[in-house]
């Protein structure tokens, strides 16, 4: 089986610190023809079951607990039959969504997961959240980052459980070390590389976001 990656976007609110916004997330779904992992399933798990198919779901893994990228979750762990992976350093808000249900297992970094017959590399990338992690495919030169990179920059802090400085430091030694050619797919917004990102550093620590 050719190993691939899905792409599903939903609309929905997300809400911290007594402010909501309207957010378009991208739903990846990792694996090949007949498995695969879902990452961050926001908002509606209708298309997202939808695009799974008759496949298997191995595990539902959320990069971070903000409510945009877990509110499918639990929905969607319902009806796939699949275990929800979550960093514990960002219980506190999983459990703001879902005070009465737990996440199955705790990602921790350093791990891998193993999906479709690939290797997937656990990189706990904190900064937009104490608790965000990054999904790093080597194989195929393929990285998930969830909110911690964009086309642009870092991902937003200045809220609740983030630091600027913790994210730069999380892009700087854990995501620009990676091959330039690895393709990073977003939590939100289009798809970027390494190299495409990396030259810009300087320019986002002189900004400050």
């Amino acid at each position: 089986m050719v190993a691939r990656t899905d792409l599903v976007r939903t609309s929905g609110e997300f809400t911290l610190d007594g402010g909501t916004f309207e957010v378009e997330n991208n739903v990846w779904i990792l694996g090949d023809d007949t498995e695969c992992l879902v990452i961050d399933p926001a908002h509606d798990p209708e298309p997202v079951l939808d695009a799974i198919g008759t496949r298997t779901v191995s595990a539902i893994v959320c990069t971070h607990a903000h409510n945009d990228h877990i509110n499918a979750a639990v929905p969607l762990s319902d009806k796939a039959g699949a275990p929800i992976l979550l960093h514990p350093a960002d219980r506190e808000l999983w459990d703001a969504v879902y005070p009465d249900r737990a996440p199955d297992r705790s990602l921790s970094d350093g791990e891998r997961l193993t999906v479709a017959g690939l290797d997937v590399h656990v990189l706990h990338t904190p900064g937009h959240t104490w608790g965000g992690v990054s999904l790093h495919v080597p194989e195929h030169g393929w990285l998930f980052s969830g909110d911690t990179l964009f086309q642009g920059g870092p991902g937003a802090t200045g809220r609740s459980y983030s630091d600027f400085e913790v994210i730069i430091a999380s892009i700087t030694n854990r995501l620009l070390v990676l091959d330039g050619a690895t393709t990073v797919h977003t939590g939100h917004g289009p798809t970027t590389t390494i190299a495409a990102e990396a030259p810009h550093l300087g320019e986002w620590i002189a900004r400050g976001h």
